[in-house]
């Protein structure tokens, strides 16, 4: 499985003739700020049009290791509709296998009482793989497959989020189509199949005092062929201006979460992850690193109701 797999491993299996499920989508420290590509029931929901762009690198120092960039874009349109663009680009084992996603998301909101509101999302996206398998022999091992190039699979998401003042709970699939990514003529013998990813994120804020907020949360992701995924986290904000907090991956890493609102529109975001796996804290043993950036613009939307948590 892409992400938790070492990338020898992985291929070595598809080399050796065993079949590969439940490929992931790219895992994200800070999905509370990049909820954008895991829930489209999201874009406008912050009243102000907003540019974000995030770039993880994934086991530090190891070669080959899993790279992930993302951009957004969203605005509201009106105070029920919002629309949004991302563009999303992994890559594993130094070119050897490169994958980009285009989608665009459109969010409707209904106001449930003047402290909650319900919205729902959709959106239409693209995918379009490379795989070089000859460049495996930097790693170690060879494949007798046709490469893949520029191969386009079309997809689509919904989402569904509910919120109010202090709570949140979201439930979305980003793509529902299951892609088969090998010609017919090796169906039989080599399979890379993307399957469904469920998510589930929750989370509650506590105001401790005036300037003090605290912030735990948690994501589930479930796809069938893989380990179920859950991020456990908590942060504090100061002053609605920095924040800092830890989360866990279930039997795969710790995280430290720093935030900065540096002015009224620009915000940073850095991740550290350790790796707890048995593999990873002797092979990728140096962690990996994720940092986000997100610009607001335009004027907030005369909206009422509950605030935002991202």
């Amino acid at each position: 499985m892409k992400k938790i797999i070492f990338l020898k491993i992985l291929f070595w299996s598809m080399v050796n003739t065993m079949t590969i499920v439940g490929q992931q989508d790219p895992q994200y420290t800070q999905y509370m700020l990049n909820t954008q590509v895991i829930n489209p029931a999201l874009v406008g929901s912050r009243g102000v049009s907003t540019i974000g762009a995030l770039y993880r690198s994934q086991w530090i120092g190891l070669d080959g290791a899993p790279t992930t960039q993302t951009l957004h874009f969203n605005t509201p349109l009106s105070e029920k509709v919002g629309i949004g663009f991302s563009l999303v680009n992994d890559e594993i084992g130094n070119g050897t296998s490169k994958e980009t996603f285009f989608d665009a998301s459109f969010s409707y909101n209904l106001p449930v009482s003047d402290f909650a509101k319900i919205a729902f999302g959709i959106k239409a996206s693209a995918n379009i793989l490379n795989v070089d398998f000859s460049k495996l022999i930097n790693y170690g091992a060879e494949a007798n497959l046709p490469n893949i190039d520029n191969r386009f699979s079309p997809n689509f998401g919904v989402g569904a989020f509910f919120n109010t003042n202090q709570f949140y709970v979201g439930l979305s699939v980003p793509h529902i189509f299951e892609t088969k990514h090998f010609d017919n003529d090796y169906q039989d013998t080599y399979l890379a199949t993307e399957r469904m990813n469920f998510y589930l994120m929750s989370g509650y804020a506590i105001e401790l005092n005036r300037d003090l907020e605290l912030r735990p949360g948690i994501l589930v992701k479930a796809v069938q062929g893989a380990p179920l995924s859950m991020d456990l986290s908590t942060s504090m904000l100061f002053n609605e201006r920095f924040s800092v907090g830890a989360a866990y991956r279930l039997d795969s890493a710790v995280s430290a979460l720093f935030g900065f609102q540096a002015t009224e529109k620009f915000l940073v975001g850095l991740a550290y992850d350790w790796e707890t796996s048995e593999l990873g804290s002797t092979q990728f043993n140096n962690g990996s690193v994720e940092v986000f950036l997100r610009l607001d613009f335009l004027n907030q939307s005369n909206r009422n109701g509950p605030a935002t948590f991202f």
